[in-house]
């Protein structure tokens, strides 16, 4: 369908009608010599003199009213509206920081097949899934050892996502553990993100020991930022320093931020976590529509220039043609 986006400047197309009803004819005053013979002149050389303005000169007269009516259909910017486009956004952002300290190394959980595998075999297989099973929202990934390291931005490139997932191994980022500092990485970054609801998922199998703030101080971040924070606990609490992972701290970083703890003690129970946490923060996206609009406004206006053109183009060949003189032609026809 098509419209035109000021129709309120339709109304002027009555205006050279009210001009031409209302307005005296255009005369223009120039010096010239009276003479009382001045019709007998003209009668003798065949000629009238001309009268003022167009009033007496019809094809004149509707071809400025066809102008002056295309050129305010021009004004009046006649668009043609296409069907509408529909695009959907997510409004959920998810951040994803996993522990890859030395300890992730440890060989301790099983495959889906039964088979022995390192926690962080067993993390890469579990997260790939459920970045397959969330094509619709941004996800990021944020590695962390002595220190925290944005491995992805928040993005819908998955499979780059993936692919960088897949290339993450143990040792990258130090042997240590830097939970805290991996909050506060994943909080810079969805900074940058403008969707409403904000969410960052932490596994790690330690305990906080190389922070530049503390797991406590990032999570009160969290909750004034207005993000929730999910944490998972896989490591074993019976274990020495390093590999000892604080499930008291996780739980309380997820109760700070109105997220949910999960200890995760094998790849089902982990599987089962990022299940739980799939239908916590379900797909949701906002429907934009769109209506393109193409402009059509040349097409009048490409019609007055012609018709202008041609009337001017016949007026000129007209005006180039032999005249006949009807005093001349009376006395040869004699």
């Amino acid at each position: 369908m098509w419209q035109f986006d000021y129709p309120w400047l339709l109304l002027l197309l009555p205006l050279p009608l009210l001009g031409y009803r209302w307005l005296p004819p255009y005369e223009e005053a120039r010096s010239a010599i009276r003479v009382p013979f001045f019709a007998a002149i003209s009668r003798a050389s065949g000629q009238a003199p001309g009268v003022p303005g167009t009033r007496h000169n019809t094809w004149q007269l509707i071809l400025h009213w066809l102008l002056w009516a295309l050129l305010t259909v021009a004004l009046a910017r006649p668009v043609l509206v296409e069907p509408p486009q529909q695009h959907e956004q997510p409004v959920r952002d998810l951040m994803l920081a996993i522990d890859i300290s030395q300890s992730m190394q440890t060989v301790d959980l099983k495959d889906a097949n039964g088979q022995p595998v390192s926690r962080m075999s067993a993390v890469k297989a579990v997260v790939q899934d459920f970045i397959r099973q969330r094509p619709k929202d941004r996800l990021g990934l944020v590695v962390f050892g002595s220190g925290a390291y944005p491995q992805a931005p928040l993005t819908l490139d998955h499979a780059s996502l993936a692919l960088l997932l897949a290339q993450t191994d143990v040792g990258m980022a130090g042997p240590n553990t830097a939970i805290g500092d991996a909050i506060g990485l994943s909080l810079k970054l969805l900074e940058q993100a403008k969707e409403p609801e904000k969410v960052l998922i932490l596994l790690t199998d330690g305990n906080d020991t190389s922070s530049a703030i503390t797991p406590a101080h990032a999570a009160a971040m969290a909750a004034a930022r207005g993000v929730v924070i999910h944490t998972i606990g896989i490591g074993d609490p019976q274990a020495e320093a390093e590999a000892k992972v604080d499930l008291q701290s996780l739980e309380q970083i997820a109760t700070a931020t109105g997220g949910r703890f999960f200890r995760a003690a094998d790849r089902d129970a982990l599987q089962q976590v990022y299940t739980t946490l799939d239908q916590l923060t379900p797909h949701q996206v906002k429907t934009l529509t769109h209506q393109p609009k193409r402009d059509l406004f040349w097409l009048p206006l490409a019609a007055a220039l012609l018709m202008f053109s041609a009337y001017h183009l016949l007026a000129l060949l007209f005006s180039l043609r032999p005249r006949i003189n009807p005093a001349k032609a009376a006395r040869h026809g004699h």
